[in-house]
């Protein structure tokens, strides 16, 4: 990521499984390949909990908890960086109200600041939003599906 740190939000693992839009799907891939090879990437414990919710609920064909235990061991373990604190839920708060956002929403800002990150991965903000330090960029902007 051209020397940045960055933060993978959720949208960037589904999309790792979602074969209906194999454009996404790809390039979610590289950017996953990338994060696991990189010492510049993270995600926080909010990333990782409602990744396993969606693959274990919501996809067409769920993860079995065995592949879901797997994948969490693999992948999303050595990625996760930021843990609940009571501090990143007052910044999450902060965020939230400042630049009026979702709590959930602001509590990934918040932890993408946390980590020290200066990009955020996802496709649920405006791309090329900037919170202070932190730049939001849609890796899947440039992509028909």
């Amino acid at each position: 990521m051209n020397g940045d740190s960055w933060f993978l939000d959720t949208n960037v693992f589904v999309y790792t499984f979602d074969e209906t839009a194999p454009g996404k799907r790809r390039r979610a891939r590289e950017l996953v390949a990338g994060a696991l090879e990189s010492t510049d990437a993270a995600i926080s414990f909010q990333v990782l909990q409602e990744f396993l919710n969606v693959a274990t609920r919501k996809f067409e064909r769920p993860l079995s908890a065995d592949d879901a235990g797997r994948y969490l061991d693999r992948v999303l373990a050595p990625l996760c960086r930021v843990f609940p604190s009571v501090d990143l839920y007052h910044r999450g708060l902060e965020v939230a109200k400042r630049w009026q956002l979702s709590f959930y929403d602001a509590l990934i800002v918040a932890a993408a600041q946390h980590a020290g990150c200066e990009v955020l991965l996802t496709e649920d903000l405006q791309d090329g939003l900037e919170i202070g330090e932190l730049r939001v960029t849609n890796p899947f902007r440039d992509l028909l599906d």
